[in-house]
């Protein structure tokens, strides 16, 4: 087969490390073409709802404020992780396009990380915008003005970057005289490291601690301006009130269970689902990788009636 060919090649002492071998979906290599298309259509569905949210954003004034902006970046962020990896993915399910660079391979893997961290970040952003919009109302505007909406982007930024850069630096400094061969359909980190042949007890520690810092400071403080948020909406006095102040969350609270839950899942099912198939990982992480892009705009874009109406009005071909 083309693919044993193609795949061979690297194994061995003192290899070339330069290229790496992806395999895509190990097992399910004859049912790829057949795959792509739930992957491409959602692909599809991702670029065109984040593109058009940030155009809707952009040119209607009445979305020029703090939630919006926020929504803003989180679609670039979305747009972002789909085009690092999946034209790579469909190139490999539709051309047998294998091999990728081990420099092309570190940057894919540092903006995948990186950004998925800055996600985080923003969710957790979007929740203090959430808290001071509910609970200091008449503060909003003055707390969550242009500059400091700006500081929280840039920190978020800072924050995934410094947590993030340090890996690939790690991965540069291994020996990779095995197989060069990555069970991925990208350039994931523990993917990477598996092939490593020396101790990567640093690289597996760090990766840990990145990610428990990342996930778990990120949920707790999501949590506790929930908390907060939930005590101030039960106080209010009429039921109409609250479940406006609810309905102002609640596009924000499913995108944290869109982003968060397939991360769990996978999790899960990593630690506990020993007898899994390789294949049932890897659809998983592909899922966590695809499916927020395409839900996010969609979500906002129902929940939300400014840019609901505005995108029917888009569509209809009028303008303002």
């Amino acid at each position: 087969m083309l693919l044993q060919g193609n795949l061979s090649a690297p194994n061995g002492t003192g290899s070339d490390p330069s290229m790496f071998f992806l395999t895509g979906i190990p097992g399910l290599e004859a049912l790829h073409p057949w795959i792509s298309i739930p992957f491409c259509s959602m692909f599809t569905v991702a670029l065109l709802g984040n593109c058009t949210l940030l155009y809707v954003i952009k040119t209607e004034p009445s979305l020029h404020k703090p939630m919006f902006y926020f929504l803003a970046m989180l679609a670039v962020i979305d747009l972002v992780l789909s085009t690092t990896t999946v034209p790579k993915i469909l190139s490999i399910f539709w051309f047998n396009s294998r091999e990728i660079s081990f420099n092309a391979c570190l940057v894919q893997m540092f903006f995948l990380h990186s950004f998925s961290t800055l996600e985080s970040t923003l969710l957790l952003a979007m929740a203090f915008d959430r808290y001071v919009a509910i609970c200091n109302p008449l503060r909003y505007v003055t707390i969550l003005t242009n500059s400091v909406i700006a500081k929280i982007g840039l920190v978020a930024l800072a924050r995934a970057v410094l947590l993030v850069l340090p890996l690939p630096f790690l991965l540069r400094r291994l020996p990779y005289c095995r197989s060069h061969i990555i069970s991925h359909c990208y350039c994931e980190h523990m993917a990477v490291v598996k092939l490593a042949c020396a101790d990567t007890s640093f690289n597996n520690i760090y990766g840990i601690i990145v990610t428990v810092f990342i996930v778990g400071l990120d949920l707790m403080f999501i949590s506790l301006s929930y908390v907060k948020i939930l005590r101030a909406v039960l106080s209010l006095a009429s039921k109409e009130e609250q479940l406006k102040a609810f309905g102002t969350c609640g596009s924000h609270l499913c995108a944290i269970l869109i982003v968060y839950t397939p991360v769990v899942l996978s999790s899960t099912i990593h630690r506990f689902g020993r007898h899994v198939t390789p294949y049932v990982h890897i659809l998983l992480a592909n899922f966590n990788l695809l499916f927020p892009p395409m839900m996010n705009p969609i979500v906002y874009g129902v929940k939300t009636k400014q840019i609901r109406d505005r995108v029917c009005l888009l569509f209809r071909g009028k303008s303002f």
